[in-house]
């Protein structure tokens, strides 16, 4: 897997409406690999007053926080399955905590994973297995060991079904 290559493309167009000063459209589209194009749009706290942003998109902020919940997850989604445990269901209502940093810039600086699994089957693990589990998914998560924000993870109470 070393220097694997990820690729994404971004297009935005102004089409038929002026460029003014601030006061443009931030609609644009990620596309990916298999065709797959996902409405984005700058944060509503990003945009200058007065300017119209498009609910159904994703902005860069809410994409990055779900990237370390996703790759948080398939770890530990692997890990539960090698150690025999059944996963049902696993769901994580992640949040991103912007601030400044050091030379007055804003940057996502703290990520926290709220995960609440559901576990079948016999074998039940204990709640010490769990938290082994995400603290190896934290330390094996490409996307957590390549971001400078605090990532926390407060799992839920497991289900047992």
């Amino acid at each position: 897997m070393s220097n694997s290559l990820y690729t994404a493309e971004i297009v935005w167009q102004r089409g038929d409406a002026p460029f003014l000063m601030s006061h443009y459209a931030r609609m644009h589209e990620w596309r990916f690999d298999g065709g797959l194009a996902v409405p984005a749009s700058a944060a509503p706290n990003s945009l200058p007053p007065g300017v119209v942003n498009e609910s159904a998109s994703v902005d860069p902020e809410q994409a990055l926080v779900a990237a370390i919940s996703s790759c948080h997850m398939l770890f530990a989604l692997a890990f539960f399955s090698k150690a025999g445990f059944v996963v049902d269901t696993y769901t994580d209502k992640a949040v991103g905590e912007m601030s400044k940093n050091e030379r007055g810039h804003f940057f996502i600086s703290k990520v926290t994973l709220a995960p609440a699994i559901a576990f079948s089957g016999e074998k039940r693990p204990t709640q010490a297995e769990i938290s082994d589990i995400h603290h190896r998914a934290h330390e094996h998560c490409y996307i957590a060991n390549s971001v400078r924000a605090e990532v926390t993870i407060i799992p839920l109470p497991s289900v047992f079904v």
